[in-house]
């Protein structure tokens, strides 16, 4: 065996430790894998579309076929998976979730009849039902989750009446419990299972007939043709490639895995440090989950708490996620230039040949765009997006038969079989929520801790989501903190607003009637500007109980909205800091076993890279980056590009060549001056041609590395 082959051996078993341990394809249970998922991807399109089943035996229908699909295809254990004992009994499994969904629908009008009173059966399968989605989850994603799961679970009828306290809860009978978490809509087969079985199956059997059709290389041969011949090509196929194709996959790991096999050997062929291509892969991928459509979930489950439409949060998040790569792309771009990787040729098709070749892996994606632009649901759009798939295919050599739509039906079910445990099991932390009605306690605690500060604030639900992404998923994560703390961030950034109104003088009148009822000497007051400390002053004096009312009468219903989204942003973004973050980053260890690098020093350079993570943030919290008007957005965007790259330079210490220490802070200050939220133009502009003036000046006099030293350092790096 070659020393190429036994590496590749190598870098395959490292994947493989990564991945679940599943069951062979062509086994007789794979077999019924695959057709099964492929005849369940169908009822989950008619479903969509013509059914008219209610909600709640769709999503225990949802429940039933993945319980059944996953617990075939995961084995309960990673060492007797293909015994015949396991295999029996993991069917016994998948077989008595089914037998629960049909005791649901069969038995539904009983209970009610009986006044929800329960009897022996509905105990016995109502606990057996959450067991099973507890056991698959923890298949699918470790121990984390089920134990949190059952740390709430009883919390509500258990240990909660002995917490001394503010989370001091007097507790609900298991009886309840168990009715609210099986057999109602708030429980296991709530809102978030049916955002599981609407937009996500839906978006991922989109991606599933996608890649099928070839789109994947598509995006890969598109990304080096663009990328391939600027400066630090192979790096910024990286980049572009992952942002492509997380659009429609909503994985980042996934995203890795598919795409780092191809860059991230690219990036070390053309001299960039193997454990630098490792954390470009896995930065770029974790921005994946950022860009719409797809965005992990995130978008829908976004649209469902916020009640903003979906075509609006997509149309949003895009110029963020575009500054966020932009941001990765820099430093490929810098440690290119110091690495002199640009300089190595690399192999890329012309643009106009990869279009010709591959041009209708775009139609799809048009359709998907307008049909979304002109009001359709996302839901349709996604049936009809996935029909264009197959029609497109169609006019190109690469054509989608009745062999090729069955493939795709079927992976896109195998796809969907972990995400929709998780998504089912995580409704049962966010029916104790509702529940308990522990997320008020809790934002109420965080903003009691932060002493009313937003940065603060910022500072600790970072923490919250680093500390849950170790052990949760990342869509999981954003849920649970989002029902947490979303309305802890989204108080304070609207009163962060109505203090400005205050100060400016510009309060509305009827909102000023609210404090007359508080103090009715600070009406005419609040008539003209005032000092912060003023406002602030006046501001405290309102009961907590009326801020939702003065919120609603000093601002616009559709301004409230979107700081609402701001919030729930937030989150997310942080959320997604896990997959970079040691010491548990799974995109960042994935990248690592394909480059061969240490795991752990790889996650910490990719998180180094993800800053932006970070960044545009606190750009959501301090300025009107979403739901400002057009003008704002993009000034914001424009200088965020140039404050981005300016604190790249300053990390590194590096632009067009080496910076010394002096020019390294001066980069860092101009960084400051880009990004801060002081709302003046001037200063924007100021910052901008001295950060314009530094590149320039280390572009002619900064210390560039001579090819030896960098060939040495990239060794180093590695």
């Amino acid at each position: 065996m070659t020393s190429t082959q036994l590496n590749d051996q190598q870098t395959a078993e490292r994947l493989k430790s990564l991945e679940l341990t599943k069951r062979d394809a062509n086994s007789v249970s794979g077999r019924f894998i695959y057709w099964g998922g492929a005849l369940f991807a169908l009822a989950h399109i008619y479903f969509n579309t013509l059914g008219t089943l209610s909600e709640l035996w769709v999503a225990a229908i949802h429940f039933a076929g993945f319980a059944l699909i996953c617990a075939l295809m995961v084995p309960m254990s990673r060492k007797a998976g293909d015994s015949k004992l396991m295999l029996g009994l993991d069917l016994l499994i998948g077989l008595a979730a089914v037998g629960t969904t049909a005791y649901l629908m069969l038995f539904e009008d009983a209970l009610y009849a009986r006044g929800v009173n329960f009897i022996t059966t509905d105990w016995i399968v109502s606990i057996i039902a959450i067991a099973i989605a507890l056991e698959l989850t923890r298949r699918t994603t470790g121990w984390f989750i089920p134990c949190l799961i059952l740390f709430a679970l009883t919390y509500v009828f258990w240990w909660g009446q002995y917490v001394p306290g503010m989370f001091n809860f007097p507790g609900l009978n298991l009886e309840t419990v168990l009715y609210r978490s099986f057999f109602s809509s708030e429980g296991m087969f709530g809102s978030i299972a049916m955002i599981s079985w609407t937009y996500v199956f839906m978006f991922i059997l989109f991606g599933a007939f996608l890649v099928k059709s070839g789109a994947g290389d598509f995006i890969i041969d598109l990304s080096r043709a663009v990328a391939g011949k600027m400066v630090g090509g192979p790096g910024l196929v990286a980049v572009f490639g992952s942002g492509l194709m997380g659009s429609v996959s909503g994985s980042s790991v996934a995203n890795t895995v598919s795409t780092g096999v191809i860059t991230i050997p690219l990036m070390q062929k053309a001299g960039f440090p193997p454990r630098f291509a490792a954390g470009v892969e896995a930065a770029a991928s974790t921005g994946g989950q950022l860009m719409p459509p797809v965005m992990g979930a995130g978008a829908f489950i976004m649209a469902s708490y916020t009640q903003i439409p979906y075509v609006t949060i997509i149309g949003i998040a895009a110029l963020p996620a575009l500054l966020y790569f932009l941001s990765v792309g820099f430093y490929v771009r810098v440690e290119a230039k110091r690495s002199h990787a640009h300089a190595i040729e690399m192999d890329a098709r012309p643009v106009g040949e990869v279009f010709k070749e591959g041009w209708h892996c775009l139609l799809p994606l048009v359709v998907l765009v307008t049909l979304l632009v002109k009001g359709f649901t996302p839901t349709y759009a996604a049936g009809i997006s996935i029909l264009s798939v197959v029609v497109a295919s169609w006019l190109s050599p690469r054509k989608m038969g009745p062999r090729a739509i069955v493939d795709a039906l079927a992976q896109g079910s195998k796809n969907m079989a972990t995400t929709a445990m998780l998504l089912i099991a995580v409704g049962l932390v966010v029916n104790v929520v509702s529940m308990t009605g522990i997320g008020n306690t809790f934002s109420l605690m965080v903003t009691d801790w932060a002493g009313g500060s937003l940065l603060i604030t910022l500072v600790l639900v970072a923490l919250a989501s680093l500390v849950l992404g170790m052990g949760l998923p990342v869509t999981a994560a954003y849920i649970v903190l989002a029902t947490l703390s979303a309305p802890a961030l989204y108080g304070l950034m609207a009163e962060r607003e109505l203090l400005q109104l205050m100060v400016s003088g510009n309060l509305p009148e009827a909102a000023r009637t609210i404090f007359m009822l508080v103090d009715p000497a600070s009406l005419s007051a609040l008539a003209a500007p005032m000092s912060e400390a003023q406002a602030m002053g006046l501001l405290e004096q309102v009961p907590a109980d009326f801020k939702g009312q003065l919120l609603e009468q000093a601002m616009a219903p559709e301004r409230l909205a979107m700081i609402l989204l701001a919030a729930h942003m937030i989150i997310f973004w942080l959320s997604q800091d896990s997959n970079v973050t040691p010491p548990v980053c799974l995109t960042a260890f994935a990248a690592a076993a394909i480059a061969r690098t240490p795991p752990m020093a790889t996650g910490f350079t990719a998180w180094k890279i993800s800053k932006g993570l970070y960044v545009v943030p606190l750009l959501f919290a301090y300025t009107p980056f979403i739901g400002g008007s057009w003008v704002e957005v993009l000034t914001i965007f424009a200088f965020g590009i140039l404050g981005m790259y300016a604190f790249v330079g300053f990390m590194e210490g590096y632009l067009e060549g080496r910076l010394n220490l002096l020019l390294r802070l001066f980069s860092g200050v101009c960084a400051i001056g880009l990004l801060w939220p002081h709302g003046q133009l001037a200063y924007d502009l100021v910052a901008a041609v001295a950060f314009v003036g530094l590149f320039l000046f280390s572009r002619r006099y900064g210390e560039k590395p001579a090819t030896g030293a960098a060939t040495e350092a990239s060794a180093n790096h590695a």
